[in-house]
């Protein structure tokens, strides 16, 4: 059944995502910051001056924006998707943002008549264009089951975890055990780099064993060849953090290795790397011991 949706936010991830949609039929209306990619336009997507014009044309709007404030600006300001709503409609946030805030969110929309879904993802861009994202929703039943025909374009492990905030929730645990599983890659490979070890074959041979991980693998690979564009802005990683760090300290709840892994992030982006890929954590860990992992 073709469905008239919206998406809002078309950057590394939002684009393709889009696409997707577009691809499988749907009429599309988009608004992002720039302008709408010339090859969503020649697939028919229909660029719209703002994101209420987006509302109102959609019955399912998608927003997929950098943080918090960003989505807040998008839902209710001038303009914004709640001035283009009736009842019936469907919001999706699929961005990573404030858990709490995220509740507040789905309050007002839910006082306008509509269904609000907290949806963020992982994967990266290789998984946003490959459709393979991991979707983590918070919202109700009914709205997760008249939405995820949709998720189904664009994920594989699409989960209803609960309520409104509880996908937020899931996202920043899952930024948590990123950050955390790529200090663990840095150091050991700098670790077999340092002591002699081609730290290739090191890696090759780790896959193999009880360390293998989708982050050895992927940004194993990246910190051996030097690669770190994004992927997944060191920037954006470090909002992630911070919203761990700081829901963290408003329940009274340590977390140290988390806390470590934002300071490393903050050293990259001391020496000018905030755009780099969120592997290049391995650099300020280079820096500490003034060696550098390489092809050898």
């Amino acid at each position: 059944m073709t469905m008239k949706l919206g998406f809002i936010g078309l950057g590394i991830m939002g684009a393709p995502m889009a696409h997707h949609l577009l691809k499988a039929g749907h009429t599309l209306f988009t608004h992002t910051r720039s302008k709408t990619a010339d090859y969503l336009l020649a697939d028919g997507a229909q660029a719209c001056a703002n994101a209420a014009e987006v509302a109102r044309r959609a019955d399912i709007i998608f927003t997929m924006l950098p943080d918090t404030p960003d989505v807040e600006q998008v839902l209710f300001g001038d303009h914004g998707v709640a001035a283009g709503l009736s009842a019936g409609k469907v919001v999706v946030d699929m961005s990573s943002i404030a858990p709490i805030a995220t509740k507040e969110f789905a309050q007002k929309i839910n006082a306008l008549g509509c269904e609000y879904l907290d949806a963020p993802v992982s994967g990266g861009e290789v998984g946003a264009k490959n459709a393979a994202l991991t979707i983590m929703v918070g919202g109700s039943q009914a709205g997760f089951d008249r939405v995820r025909p949709l998720f189904e374009l664009m994920g594989k492990n699409i989960t209803l975890v609960g309520g409104n905030g509880d996908g937020q929730t899931a996202k920043v645990a899952n930024q948590i055990i990123v950050a955390l599983n790529i200090e663990a890659v840095a150091e050991a490979l700098l670790f077999a780099a340092r002591n002699g070890a081609d730290p290739a074959k090191v890696r090759q041979a780790l896959m193999g064993g009880f360390a293998s991980s989708r982050i050895l693998e992927v940004h194993g690979e990246r910190m051996i060849k030097r690669t770190f564009d994004p992927g997944f802005r060191i920037e954006l990683h470090q909002k992630d953090l911070n919203l761990a760090l700081s829901t963290a300290r408003s329940l009274g709840l340590s977390l140290p290795n988390t806390a470590t892994a934002q300071q490393l992030f903050s050293s990259c982006v001391a020496h000018g790397g905030k755009a780099w890929d969120h592997s290049a954590m391995v650099r300020a860990l280079e820096t500490l011991a003034n060696f550098e992992i390489g092809p050898q």
